[in-house]
């Protein structure tokens, strides 16, 4: 990690004990895990912009935090496999990017330790499998910039149900799809499993606009990139694309459903007289979204031909 990784702990240590608060009381805000905001402080994890604005509005710093997050280099000599450097040179000029997932979650939305725990099931090098995570994350920092990238990223809903990791890495995973979720540039939509009749691709691509108008389908086999810039081709897979989110469930019906599939990984519930008020606020909309999901669903009318 950077010496300026190092520096932002500190700084972030030195508001939160000004300000009297535990590194459990500031994780229970963001919301995180503490052992996310003591790596964060020892500069040994790299935050996300949504953390360090969370961090500026709880500790009162005037921004300071947000400002100085995005002024560090994070990864200043990641380095990607030789067949991927063409892809990752395109993310860090892209204009515009459509993706259609349907396994894992896409790398430009993975925390560390879900990247780290799928890296790990193929490499024995724990140095290879953080070079691997530090790349991929470098690729992440312009598309969580208020003024990113258009990120529009479609997942099956089989990305949310593939198990990677401990139960913390997966509910940590989902805890962040429904932070980068709101970014005014990231749409997150998932195509659920229950609707038989959505058409969905045989396989993950995305589609690559670059500053100069020039539109690029991009898909992978095992350790090989695939491009191609066909205009047919591209219009084909847009098409493709465009059909299967309107076919899929909104962003607000898709970060509804990704709470619930995370509920599942959430720690025992509180005993009632330890609960706090946020508590019972968190317990009163599940309720509310078990009671919604009891009630009959009712199929939707096909539009006539």
């Amino acid at each position: 990690m950077t010496r300026n990784a190092v520096l932002f702990g500190e700084v972030l240590r030195h508001f939160r004990e000004a300000a009297v608060l535990t590194q459990e009381a500031v994780a229970k805000e963001i919301p995180c895990d503490r052992s996310h905001v003591a790596r964060v402080e020892a500069g040994t994890r790299v935050p996300h912009d949504t953390f360090a604005k969370k961090c500026d509005e709880l500790l009162g710093t005037g921004g300071v935090l947000l400002r100085l997050w995005g002024r560090i280099d994070w990864y200043p000599q990641a380095e990607h496999p030789d067949w991927f450097e063409r892809r990752a040179r395109m993310d860090a000029e892209a204009v515009a990017l459509r993706a259609y997932q349907g396994q894992v979650i896409p790398g430009l939305l993975q925390t560390p330790d879900y990247a780290t725990a799928l890296f790990s099931r193929r490499l024995t090098s724990a140095e290879e499998v953080e070079e691997r995570v530090r790349a991929r994350l470098s690729r992440q920092q312009r598309f969580y910039v208020g003024d990113g990238p258009l990120y529009l990223v479609m997942l099956d809903e089989g990305c949310l149900r593939h198990i990677v990791g401990s139960p913390a890495v997966i509910r940590d995973q989902y805890a962040h799809l429904l932070t980068v979720g709101r970014l005014p540039n990231i749409r997150i939509q998932i195509a659920p499993l229950d609707r038989p009749n959505i058409d969905r691709p045989d396989t993950s691509f995305s589609l690559i606009t670059l500053p100069d108008g020039h539109e690029w389908v991009y898909s992978e086999s095992l350790d090989r990139g695939h491009f191609n810039d066909d205009p047919a081709i591209f219009a084909r897979h847009s098409r493709t694309y465009d059909v299967l989110r309107a076919d899929a469930l909104s962003a607000p019906e898709s970060a509804a459903l990704i709470s619930d599939v995370m509920e599942g990984y959430e720690p025992h519930e509180q005993p009632r007289a330890e609960r706090g008020p946020l508590d019972q606020e968190q317990l009163q909309r599940r309720q509310r979204r078990r009671l919604h999901r009891s009630r009959p669903r009712f199929p939707r009318r096909s539009p006539r031909p």
